[in-house]
């Protein structure tokens, strides 16, 4: 199996970019390799799912300090860093038990926290990658997420089937204990975890054999998740206790999942305007027309206006992005750029002669401005 490129270099990027280049250099990479433009390109969309692959965790804070510190690594489950990198360090408990650790209790009374009191589950983060029509009308998708939950064999009791556990002799059940020591300054006390029940407050002899005495175990489960309509890239959909589950009876956590959202291959958003250039020819431009330009809803007729100059801008009410909070929709820009023909015939070029002709615009003209450049006096 080939070795995975580094994901800056991938986006052609240098380690601490800002946030902005790295959407700026997605943005430019995904359209240029977009599947679309390149049908049949096997290359080029392994090309796409690489620059996809990149963004998805350099886009995210968590993900990429985490690729930054460990690599690929970090997200290898045979790495031994945990299921979805660092799934959990685990509860850090508080201020005050940091310091009693060391001070005897000068901080918060010296107690420690009820290590079987309840506990909210961490939250979990997951991500989904959506086209940009997706994106503007709303999907429902499906994540993947390993989620931990209680072991159901042993109710989260973490015993056997037919036990339970006793309560640690040496902490009582607190999962702490106090101990003093001879200093040069006189006796200290501290307190730290029980080593007799590593802090649990509770000893198992018996421990389930499904979840080997934790009494939770972790499960993958597909989750559905509602993208709603006008959604943009970068944003996040919060999914209330659809995390890890909590210790003893504390409410699970919530899983949030990050919005990737592939560029199109004609249009750009901006807010919620759609852009969209579009090539007209000289004749169109000159004459006037009614010609075809996409939109999200299908093919739409634009009627061009006789004289319209390069680089104008079309307004295209209400074809635009569907407002997130809220009802309507915003516009659609179309901004043309003309054509210049080649390749003439000699009759075509004969013909644009005797026009320019017409125009009083000599042979000569390019110094004064090009073709088109001198009027007629």
């Amino acid at each position: 199996m080939a070795e995975k490129r580094d994901y800056y270099e991938v986006l052609g990027l240098q380690k601490g970019a800002s946030a902005e280049e790295i959407k700026k250099a997605y943005r430019k990479l995904a359209k240029e390799n977009h599947p679309d433009l390149h049908p049949g390109d096997k290359a080029c969309e392994e090309r796409f799912k690489e620059i996809n692959e990149a963004y998805e965790i350099l886009s995210d804070d968590d993900k990429r300090a985490k690729y930054d510190q460990y690599g690929h690594a970090a997200f290898d489950p045979n790495a031994g860093f945990g299921a979805g990198g660092f799934g959990g360090f685990g509860d850090f408990g508080d201020l005050g038990d940091i310091f009693s650790s060391f001070f005897g209790g000068g901080f918060g009374g010296g107690t420690r926290s009820n290590p079987n009191a309840p506990r909210r589950g961490d939250n979990l983060r997951a991500s989904v990658n959506i086209s940009f029509e997706e994106a503007a009308f709303g999907c429902k998708k499906e994540v993947n997420v390993g989620r931990v939950e209680k072991c159901a064999d042993c109710k989260g009791t973490g015993c056997a089937p037919g036990t339970t556990p006793e309560i640690c002799p040496d902490c009582k059940g607190t999962g702490t204990v106090r101990t003093t020591q001879r200093t040069p300054f006189g006796m200290a006390q501290s307190m730290g975890p029980c080593q007799k029940c590593r802090g649990t407050g509770k000893i198992i002899h018996q421990p389930c054999k499904t979840c080997r005495g934790m009494g939770s175990v972790r499960r993958q489960h597909k989750i559905s998740v509602n993208i709603p309509a006008g959604i943009d890239d970068g944003q996040a959909i919060s999914l209330h206790g659809q995390g890890n589950e909590g210790v003893n009876g504390g409410p699970a956590g919530d899983l949030l999942v990050g919005v990737i959202v592939r560029p199109h291959a004609r249009f750009e958003r901006e807010g919620n305007s759609v852009l969209l250039m579009q090539d007209i020819t000289y004749a169109q431009a000159t004459l006037g027309a009614e010609i075809e330009v996409p939109t999200l809803d299908g093919s739409v007729k634009l009627t061009i206006p006789e004289g319209t100059q390069p680089g104008a801008t079309f307004r295209m009410r209400g074809k635009g992005i569907p407002y997130l909070r809220g009802s309507g929709r915003g516009d659609q820009f179309v901004t043309v750029n003309i054509r210049v023909p080649k390749n003439l015939t000699g009759s075509q070029k004969e013909l644009l002669r005797q026009f320019a002709a017409s125009m009083g615009e000599l042979d000569g003209a390019a110094a004064s401005g090009g073709i088109f450049g001198r009027k007629k006096k």
